[in-house]
């Protein structure tokens, strides 16, 4: 698909302004292209604010960037555990307490191809879990702060949405039967996007306007998401994948969840991301967006059961915002 709101090369870093006042909250920033989003928002001033589960990588990540932008350049960590409700509700507090603006919180952080079934310490499948579960909490915990900031949520999904069910398997979503690590990978992404997709209806039908959520992808970007979570075979096929035309770099798989944080003038109900081969690489645009990620049906149902299992209700009523 041919995107040219941004021209032949798509949009790039060099179309970022001076961000100098603005902050931006990242999960996963240690590492892939929630590390090269912090140094693209970093280059041109901004704050940003990683919530990672490792303390020690968050360090290291930290010193790279100070070492890369200076010593005042404004990057600090908070430990968060997507896995854990609890870890995200500890970080969410202390995101509250020490975070005075949010101009875009980024939900970049991910595991993928779980090889066997795993469960979180809350009971979910590791990998809905932790993709979408601890996302859905977060934003939610987070949502206030966002509004009064008129901020913005980015879901930072996958074109892995387009396979597996195509839907959300509500009668056995920890997969007790039938796991697989793609299929069920495929469903935690769906899942994220739906919640982004949900939300913007919510909050148009409550004529709350103060948040914008946007929805993209990284394409085939070489990160270490596989090798941090798939299985052997995955990562041996993905070290060979990753030396071809097929996959790009973490610093170009960054580029859409940065236009996505910053960018004005993009349209809410999209998926932004690669519009070159199989839009798994090539320019930032606008890609293609399946009828089955928003869904309103399966949307909806997905929203009460995320607030019964997160034991959260998100506060969205009339005229607010």
């Amino acid at each position: 698909m041919t995107d040219t709101q941004f021209g032949p090369r798509g949009w790039t870093p060099e179309q970022l302004d001076d961000q100098t006042g603005k902050t931006y909250l990242i999960t996963g920033a240690n590492s892939g292209t929630g590390f090269q989003a912090a140094r693209i928002l970093l280059s041109k001033n901004a704050k940003v604010v990683m919530l990672n589960r490792s303390t020690d990588k968050s360090a290291a990540a930290i010193a790279e960037l100070k070492e890369e932008f200076g010593t005042r350049a404004e990057v600090s960590f908070i430990r968060m555990d997507l896995a854990s409700l609890s870890s995200v509700r500890e970080a969410a507090a202390r995101v509250n307490e020490t975070v005075r603006q949010i101009d875009a919180l980024i939900c970049n952080a991910a595991i993928a191809q779980v090889p066997s079934r795993e469960l979180t310490e809350d009971g979910f499948e590791s990998q809905l879990g932790t993709n979408h579960y601890g996302h859905f909490l977060l934003s939610g915990l987070l949502f206030d702060r966002i509004e009064q900031s008129r901020g913005r949520i980015v879901v930072v999904a996958s074109l892995g949405y387009n396979m597996g069910l195509k839907t959300i398997k509500f009668d056995d979503m920890n997969w007790d039967q039938g796991y697989g690590p793609n299929i069920a990978y495929s469903q935690s992404k769906l899942a994220q996007m739906m919640f982004a997709y949900e939300l913007q209806d919510r909050l148009a039908a409550a004529g709350r306007s103060g948040v914008e959520i946007y929805v993209c992808h990284p394409g085939a970007s070489a990160t270490s998401l596989i090798a941090t979570s798939g299985s052997r075979i995955m990562r041996a096929v993905w070290w060979l994948m990753a030396k071809t035309p097929f996959v790009q770099t973490a610093w170009e798989g960054a580029y859409p969840e940065v236009m996505s944080a910053t960018e004005e003038g993009l349209e809410q109900r999209a998926l932004y991301g690669p519009t070159g081969r199989l839009e798994s690489v090539g320019p930032v645009g606008r890609g293609t967006l399946n009828a089955h990620a928003y869904d309103k049906q399966v949307m909806s149902r997905l929203w009460q059961v995320s607030e019964e299992a997160v034991g959260f209700e998100w506060q969205i009523r009339l005229g607010a915002g």
